[in-house]
Formats: structure tokens, C-alpha cells, sequence
């Protein structure tokens, strides 16, 4: 397989699972390992190209975002109570991140072990999908703007689970937001919104850590993922949205379960 069509095919990658709860960095890393692509240079490609999906977020929402800024030049409670709300829910990554970098870094550059790591998570994170489905009631339809400073926080604090690959930063924190009495559609938009300032540290730190290292051609790389990640986000997010309105996350609980019994398997025989 060639180096240009690997690229294309982990932005595709990148770009579908992002905002689904099955972990976008573990099937980068699976993939990455199928397709041979791996080491430092993997690391960074699966951080960064996160930001062509973080991108789609704000082209889709503009007119909310837009509206939230005018709101706080207008001094708007809603607007104020969203801007906290975000702001709380990023709080504890950008806190925790930066004591375990290192050793994220190390697990998604791993040929070995970080592979196994995500097919495990993958598995158990299915298994707590399935449990909150059945035991988690859903209340009525509410918004972010309706939503507590103390759901936000402990949203926040769940979302540092997905520091270990395959665990799903989107599924944690919609899973901690369910957990926590907030709806469906509410749990997803919430935790779309978070992915811009969650996302944007990660890529940013993590550039100013490998810039130096990164080469000409690991550049080119993350600027084609980057733009098929984007692409293909903004055909699934509203898609998603439908999916989990009507039918709830246990369709992907079990894609979970199946994708990493399959990993592990495969991970045995190569």
C-alpha cells in the first residue's frame, strides 16, 4: 500500500470515528499497525489530524458559536452559562494532560503495547456503554446552556479517562454526561463542543513538543489527513446525531466489543 493512499485511508479513519464513542486515536492506532504506519511520526499524525474533524464541529455549529459571542459582548446568561459550562468540561484534561503526556505519547507510538491497550479498552468501554444504556435513565431534552456547573466539572473529570487509547473521548464524556442526568442529544452536542478547546490544546502542545522533528514530509502527511478528516466528519456528525437520538449508543457498544475481540485476535496471529 502506498504512503499517499495510508494517509488518505487514516484521515477517513479520523474523520468517521472522532465523534463517535469508539475511540478515533485507538483505530488510528490499529490501523496504523494493519497499514504499517507507526513511531514517533504516527503519534503526532493521529494527534493533529484530529483538528480537520475539531474544524467540522465549528463549520456545522458556526451559527451557535457565533451566537454565544454575541451573547457575551451582550452579557447573555445563556451565553455565559455555555462559555463556563465548555470551559469547565476542558478544565481538568488541560490540568491532567500536561503530567501525562509522556506516557500517552509513549502508549500511541507503541507497536506493541498500544495496540493491545486500545483493543482492551475498546472491549470494557463497550461493556460500560451497554450498562449506563440499560441502568442510565434519560430525562427530558435540555441544552448545554441548561446545564449545571457541577455536570460540567464532573463531565470534565470523566473525559481524562480517554487520555488512554481506545477508551474514546467522545464516549467518556458522553457517557459521564448520561451518568450525570443529562440527555442524549444534549450528552453529544456537549461533548462536540468540548472537543474544540480539548482537542485544539492536545494538537497545539504536542506541535510545540515534535515540531522539530516533524520534517517536510510528516507535514504533508498531516495536512492531507487533516483535510480528508474534515471532510468526511461533516458527512457523519449530523448522521450520528440521528442515530443516537433514536436508537441510543448500544449499537456501538457492541461495534466496541467486536472491533477489539477482532484486534486481539488479530494482534495474537501478526
Amino acid at each position: 500500500m502506498t504512503e499517499l493512499l495510508t494517509i488518505i485511508l487514516l484521515g477517513i479513519v479520523e474523520g468517521v470515528t472522532e465523534f463517535l464513542p469508539v475511540s478515533s486515536t485507538g483505530h488510528l492506532i490499529l490501523a496504523g499497525r494493519l497499514f504499517g504506519f507507526h513511531g514517533e511520526g504516527q503519534g503526532t499524525f493521529d494527534i493533529v489530524i484530529q483538528l480537520g474533524a475539531i474544524l467540522a464541529v465549528v463549520v456545522l455549529y458556526w451559527r451557535r458559536f457565533w451566537h454565544v459571542l454575541e451573547g457575551l459582548l451582550r452579557g447573555d446568561k445563556g451565553a455565559i452559562v455555555f462559555t463556563r459550562n465548555v470551559a469547565l468540561g476542558f478544565l481538568p484534561s488541560a490540568v491532567i494532560g500536561l503530567f501525562v503526556y509522556k506516557g500517552v505519547k509513549a502508549l500511541l507510538t507503541s507497536p506493541t503495547l498500544g495496540p493491545v491497550v486500545v483493543a482492551i479498552a475498546l472491549i470494557v468501554g463497550g461493556v460500560i456503554i451497554l450498562l449506563v444504556e440499560k441502568f442510565v435513565k434519560h430525562p427530558p431534552e435540555g441544552s448545554v446552556e441548561t446545564m449545571t456547573w457541577r455536570t460540567a466539572l464532573g463531565i470534565g473529570v470523566v473525559q481524562c479517562l480517554a487520555m488512554i487509547p481506545g477508551v474514546s473521548r467522545s464516549g467518556a464524556t458522553i457517557m459521564g454526561a448520561l451518568g450525570l442526568g443529562t440527555d442524549r442529544k444534549t450528552a453529544a452536542e456537549f461533548s462536540f463542543f468540548l472537543a474544540v478547546p480539548t482537542m485544539l490544546a492536545a494538537s497545539g502542545y504536542d506541535l510545540l513538543k515534535s515540531h522539530e522533528g516533524i520534517g517536510e514530509g510528516g507535514w504533508t502527511a498531516i495536512g492531507i489527513g487533516f483535510v480528508v478528516s474534515f471532510v468526511v466528519a461533516m458527512l457523519v456528525i449530523r448522521w450520528f446525531l440521528n442515530i443516537v437520538t433514536r436508537h441510543g449508543f448500544a449499537p456501538f457498544a457492541w461495534y466496541r466489543i467486536a472491533a477489539g475481540t477482532i484486534a486481539l485476535i488479530l494482534l495474537a496471529i501478526i
